[in-house]
């Protein structure tokens, strides 16, 4: 089910959880444990972050050392899958540009399509430890605008090989992310809310607002998202 259905069927205040996937070498028992007894508040959905691949270096028997890539918290998709089936609630697995190829990100959200996973909340992602600023993974998306482009493209059945032919459409439900205090790196409001409404008219669904501090910045985000008649914004507390 959409997120956007379960917004207008909803009688009262919705309620979502976000989790982590477990650490590698964890089971998913630890992660049953912290939701078994959150079930008894129904929540509506649950999201489920993905993270990046990293670079460690590791010693080598020689003294030497090593450069590696290393995923710390896999299984995002699995994950969501695993909760449904569970606990028969609707999932939200994140997709970030960070660490991932376009043909990963395809292969990514092909296997959630086959899952019966309803909706992705598209997102940059942060830069990568020990690097200042955002730098996109070598033939992968710098801007969160750029992956929802693909989701909405595989949407109308485009794929990235484009000689497919007769393909299939998948039927994403997607949320974006907003900003009540600004993106730190935006220059300013008026410019993170003409990009915020930019992926919108791309084809964005909904928006989920980053956690904000100062609550009278988030009712002047609202107002402003309102007037310029931004769709279904979810607030993350």
């Amino acid at each position: 089910m959409k997120v956007t259905d379960h917004i207008n069927q909803a009688k009262d205040t919705l309620i979502s959880f976000e989790i982590l996937p477990p650490l590698k070498g964890k089971g998913i028992q630890s992660l049953y444990q912290h939701l078994d007894p959150l079930m008894e508040f129904k929540p509506a959905y649950i999201n489920v972050t993905y993270h990046r691949s990293e670079h460690v270096f590791k010693k080598t028997p020689d003294g030497t050392f090593q450069k590696v890539v290393v995923r710390k918290r896999p299984g995002t998709e699995s994950i969501c899958a695993a909760i449904m089936n569970k606990y028969s609630v609707d999932t939200v697995p994140h997709l970030i540009c960070g660490g991932f190829g376009v043909n990963e990100t395809e292969d990514a959200l092909i296997n959630l399509n086959y899952l019966g996973i309803d909706n992705v909340l598209v997102l940059r992602g942060d830069a990568a430890k020990n690097e200042t600023a955002f730098l996109p993974e070598p033939g992968g998306h710098e801007y969160a605008s750029d992956l929802l482009q693909q989701v909405v493209n595989l949407n109308a059945g485009k794929y990235l090989e484009e000689d497919l032919k007769n393909t299939s459409q998948t039927k994403f439900c997607i949320g974006v992310a907003g900003y009540p205090e600004k993106h730190f790196e935006a220059p300013n409001m008026e410019s993170d809310l003409h990009y915020l409404k930019m992926k919108v008219d791309m084809g964005a669904d909904y928006i989920v607002t980053q956690m904000f501090f100062d609550n009278d910045k988030f009712f002047a985000f609202e107002k402003a998202c309102r007037k310029q008649g931004l769709p279904y914004l979810l607030f993350r507390g």
